[in-house]
């Protein structure tokens, strides 16, 4: 801060007028206003222990094991439903053991049916070697247990499955509720089981694996808050649960909200009311901006490899690509239709060649078609739930005791800050001195709500725990710079004013880089509501330092410059 500078009045200070402007910024996106009927109302948004609402706790269904298959009797199960008639295995080399599955095994296997090379591929099982003799097809697979395991519990539980490599074995996900029996039943099928340990312990488990929880809660925590609903905290709690808390929302209202969001299929219709799988969301790789054009609304999307290759798949398994009237695409979240529409003639045509990656679902020409074309990007791009949930516990939290504690933290505040202000005034002796400290106080807590309310914040009692320390910490910064303005108990010369102040400054950002350093890890591992705690100390720390204090530090020196 140059001489120059600090003999200038606050009038002409842009740090001043800074301040003014982000507490009128912060007062306008809190937008408080009154209402006979409502009584004082603000748009900040609280959390369900100051609102009041309900609170889910789901499960995800699914399980994880370590499983083992007969080659000879797993090709037959996935090969022989694509050509629609039975295979003859003549012999299987390479890896066929119990151990790393992933090593490389040539399965040589014949039938009387006409093979292509087309068949093969939708297979999705390895490369493959055709040769023909007479009405007889010879087959040369290369494949491998992890991939051929992976595609018979996909076809048979019509779920997806992700194997994962363990050193020496394979631990497999399936994404479905299943139980040990019906896995144990349905590996006995391919001359299989599930492995065991040392003890003879099955390696089973119900769930799924960390990673997938996660992802889970990220998507349907994206899903909530894309749809209009501000700021909805969805926690993990332990290995295989979800909560999530829904402020100012009644049980019910929250039970269909969780509803909504889910797992998104594409299925194909077969015969009659009858569909076949064909992707879920994870297959969409990118979604696009809401068009008019045609005289219809459209929702752009394109697929990923494997999702195109799935859908060329299945309309060619269903004869979609012939007769695209009688076989509809169709959209699902949770089960429910959102979308169904035959393939577009030129669509199936061109599907009968290649795959097709990007797509386009068309709603129709008026605004409720464009509110539904908005709406299906909205499940498109939030991507689906990995994982079917299962609703576990639920409960409400009475809104008058959301009021109440509202009061209490609002009374709370007002009994530190009169606290604060008569031990400000026994130690000075000056309002010149205490107007202007709790002045800065009361715009550092307008300007820290400002940006809870600018970007929807959930203030929960976490949150109010973050602006009281926020606030504390200013108080002591306030206090230090105005020990070092008051040196010996007499107002310095602007030289030595500006060496003070320098060094005052010195310790604030000093001890607000500490604070700041010391919450990061709390913001980035996302401890629930330590996350909130920390975000809310870290803003209101930086607000302080950057806009507050610097202008405190002037309007002292100002105010008892005219006091002498």
């Amino acid at each position: 801060m140059r001489e120059e500078e600090v003999k200038k009045g606050l009038k002409s200070d842009i740090r001043v007028w800074l301040l003014i402007a982000a507490v009128l910024f912060s007062v306008v996106m809190i937008h408080p206003w009154y209402s006979s009927d409502e009584g004082a109302t603000t748009d900040l948004n609280y959390g369900l222990d100051l609102e009041g609402g309900s609170w889910l706790q789901i499960r995800l269904q699914g399980a994880v094991a370590q499983l083992d298959a007969d080659i000879s009797q797993t090709v037959p199960a996935i090969i022989e439903p694509v050509l629609g008639s039975s295979i003859d295995v003549k012999s299987v080399t390479g890896h066929t053991g119990s151990g790393y599955s992933s090593v490389g095994t040539t399965v040589v296997f014949t039938t009387d049916a006409y093979v292509s090379d087309l068949q093969m591929d939708l297979a999705g099982i390895g490369e493959s070697d055709i040769s023909y003799s007479g009405n007889t097809s010879e087959i040369v697979l290369y494949t491998n247990k992890q991939t051929l395991i992976t595609q018979y519990l996909s076809d048979s539980l019509d779920a997806e499955v992700i194997p994962l490599s363990l050193g020496d074995s394979v631990e497999y996900e399936i994404r479905k509720e299943i139980s040990q029996e019906g896995l144990q039943v349905l590996m006995e099928a391919v001359g299989g089981s599930i492995l065991t340990e040392a003890d003879g312990t099955p390696i089973y488990r119900e769930g799924v694996r960390t990673e997938t929880r996660d992802l889970t809660r990220d998507i349907l925590s994206d899903k909530l808050n894309s749809l209009g609903l501000k700021d909805i905290p969805v926690r993990t709690v332990g290995d295989d649960y979800i909560l999530i808390d829904f402020a100012g929302t009644d049980l019910t209202t929250a039970k269909e909200i969780v509803e909504k969001p889910g797992k998104f299929e594409i299925r194909m219709q077969t015969q009659g009311n009858e569909t076949a799988h064909v992707l879920y969301g994870d297959a969409i790789e990118k979604v696009g901006v809401v068009t008019f054009h045609d005289g219809q609304w459209h929702t752009p999307f394109t697929l990923n490899e494997e999702g195109a290759f799935a859908l060329q798949k299945i309309a060619i398994e269903t004869g979609a690509t012939s007769d695209p009237n009688s076989h509809w695409l169709y959209m699902y979240l949770d089960d429910n239709e959102i979308y169904g529409a035959p393939l577009s003639y030129s669509a199936a045509t061109r599907l009968s060649e290649v795959p097709i990656y990007s797509w386009e679902a068309s709603s129709g020409p008026d605004e409720e078609s464009k509110s539904e074309a908005e709406q299906l990007q909205i499940h498109l791009r939030a991507g689906a739930l990995p994982v079917n949930v299962v609703l576990m516990g639920s409960g409400q939290v009475d809104a008058a005791l959301g009021a109440q504690f509202k009061k209490q933290a609002l009374f709370a505040g007002l009994f530190a800050l009169l606290a604060v202000a008569l031990v400000v005034f026994r130690r000075y002796g000056k309002k010149e001195i205490l107007l202007p400290m709790v002045g800065t106080s009361i715009c550092e807590l307008i300007m820290i709500l400002g940006v809870a309310a600018t970007i929807n914040w959930q203030l929960d009692l976490a949150a109010i725990a973050g602006i009281i320390a926020a606030i504390g910490t200013g108080i002591d910064h306030l206090v230090i710079i105005t020990d070092e303005v008051l040196y010996e108990g007499k107002l310095p010369s602007t030289k030595v004013y500006l060496e003070r102040i320098s060094k005052a400054f010195g310790i604030i950002f000093a001890a607000a880089a500490t604070t700041t350093i010391a919450m990061s890890p709390l913001v980035v591992m996302g401890f629930g509501a330590l996350k909130g705690f920390a975000i809310t100390t870290i803003i209101g720390v930086l607000i302080g330092v950057l806009i507050a204090r610097p202008v405190y530090g002037k309007v002292i020196k100002e105010l008892l410059d005219e006091a002498q």
